[in-house]
């Protein structure tokens, strides 16, 4: 049950950081809604998560997952330039968690 909460917690997350972009320096209310609640949600789960994952693989697998998928949402629908340097900062992301989760963190 742990990793699904890892797993609601990493989705709000990531919809509350793409919120954000759209909330205009929270000059626009509803994005600026959506942010707030959106990481009110994330840290309520990760923290309902750290009940039964252990804290290092937890953190971990969120933090690597957001930045990874928000990098991508960037890079595919908000037009940020996609370059040799992210892709392969985002790879490195990608195996940092997974070193992680072969025996650092536990």
């Amino acid at each position: 049950m742990g990793y699904v909460m890892l797993s609601g917690a990493i989705l709000a997350e990531i919809l509350a950081t793409t919120s954000m972009k759209y909330s205009d320096g929270f000059t626009r209310l509803w994005p600026s809604v959506g942010t707030t609640v959106g990481y009110l949600i994330a840290f309520m789960l990760l923290a309902l998560t750290l009940k039964t994952v252990s804290m290092g693989t937890a953190y971990a697998i969120w933090a690597g997952a957001g930045t990874a998928v928000i990098a991508a949402i960037g890079m595919v629908f908000l037009g940020e330039a996609v370059t040799a340097a992210k892709v392969i900062g985002v790879l490195l992301v990608i195996a940092g968690v997974v070193v992680l989760n072969l025996g650092g963190a536990h």
